[in-house]
């Protein structure tokens, strides 16, 4: 049986010309931070890769701090402008990855939850109203979170919007753009963001790699200390395999870019299809990411549809891989308003870098007869 992988929003498929680079670097010596030719030659790698990264983002010059991944960098965001800026409350979207409220928790700030709207926007005028008589002299530093587009319904947020109501009170603005990154054009300068993250095994790099990226003047606390690494900002060895091979994606992922509209009509397609078997979808107003599609089906559990499409030969997801295995309803669906019954009926399908025709045909051809089959024994 072929497989169809579906879940690219979970991890993308590493790109073969990225597993070639990574292996032949990994047959070369030397330490990044060691004067001698090997040394040298392993930071020039470094050095190219941060180039490749810092220009598929616009990120500043010295922007962009190489992590382990999203976790990582988020961790880094939140726990590194605490003491520097004086956090004493985080603003966290509704919409989040559960990633950032856990990192948030553990500051000992206090944490208010941004609502999000029916249509998967967060809700722009509840932030603007709260900020309205916000006094950081008399309130304490703060950090508004925002994702640049949410992991399950892809629903691209109004990021810009949000920094600018944010600046206007004199807080930061951290965004999480991990789904996005590599699948639509990201500018970290134009968005207004004062701090953004990326992992690479989103859109086609190595897995255990990513990036924080900082506006060039923003002070930062290091989160892990040793030694000198990134200009003394996160200490530890770095992996020049693996930095090399998200370099070298981000290189790639402007071809990918490319393919936006072809990728769009297959999600789309799939889409269709979905809805004349009677599914809901989630986000559909707004604008978002080109592969990602999430839709409830009522009677039709998430988890069982997972597994039923597993048999046929697709992979696709039940809400946030990172949450795979829990019962309790995706918390962004329920901030947008949805039953206990369309949250736990629910499920994401992702496109990438490498999907084609072929895949959107096997789920056009496998979901909608799975649910008319789950329709008929309920009736």
């Amino acid at each position: 049986m072929k497989r169809h992988y579906l879940d690219h929003n979970a991890t993308a498929p590493i790109r073969p010309e990225v597993i070639d680079l990574v292996a032949e670097t990994m047959r070369h010596d030397g330490n990044s931070l060691s004067v001698h030719e090997e040394g040298r030659r392993a930071h020039k790698i470094l050095e190219d890769a941060r180039e490749q990264v810092r220009s598929l983002v616009n990120a500043p010059v010295n922007g962009v701090i190489f992590t382990s991944g999203g976790t990582e960098s988020i961790h880094y965001a939140l726990h590194g402008a605490m003491a520097p800026h004086k956090i004493k409350r985080f603003f966290i979207s509704a919409l989040e990855h559960t990633a950032v409220a856990a990192n948030a928790e553990t500051t000992g700030a206090d944490i208010e939850i941004i609502p999000a709207l029916r249509s998967g926007l967060v809700d722009l005028a509840w932030l603007k109203d709260r900020l309205a008589n916000y006094d950081v002299q008399r309130d304490g530093g703060f950090m508004v979170c925002l994702m640049f587009a949410n992991n399950e319904t892809g629903v691209i947020q109004p990021v810009a919007e949000a920094a600018a109501i944010t600046h206007e009170a004199d807080g930061l603005l951290f965004c999480d753009a991990a789904q996005a990154v590599g699948k639509v054009p990201v500018n970290f300068v134009m968005s207004g963001a004062d701090i953004m993250s990326f992992t690479g095994h989103k859109f086609g790099g190595p897995i255990g790699v990513g990036a924080l990226v900082a506006g060039p003047n923003l002070p930062l606390e290091p989160q892990m200390r040793g030694g000198g690494h990134e200009s003394n900002r996160r200490a530890g060895t770095h992996n020049v395999a693996g930095i090399a091979g998200l370099g070298l994606a981000c290189e790639s992922a402007k071809d990918s870019l490319a393919r936006a509209d072809d990728i769009t009509a297959l999600r789309n397609r799939m889409e269709d299809a979905a809805i004349a078997a009677g599914a809901k979808i989630w986000g559909a107003s707004e604008e978002r990411l080109p592969g990602t599609l999430c839709l409830s089906a009522d009677g039709f559990p998430g988890a069982t549809q997972l597994m039923t499409m597993d048999l046929a030969g697709l992979a696709i997801s039940a809400g946030s891989a990172c949450s795979s295995g829990k019962t309790k309803p995706s918390h962004v669906l329920t901030a947008m308003g949805a039953s206990e019954e369309e949250a736990t009926s629910a499920i994401r399908v992702s496109l990438g870098w490498n999907s084609g025709a072929e895949d959107a045909d096997a789920f056009i051809r496998e979901w909608p007869k799975a649910y008319t089959r789950i329709k008929a024994r309920a009736a």
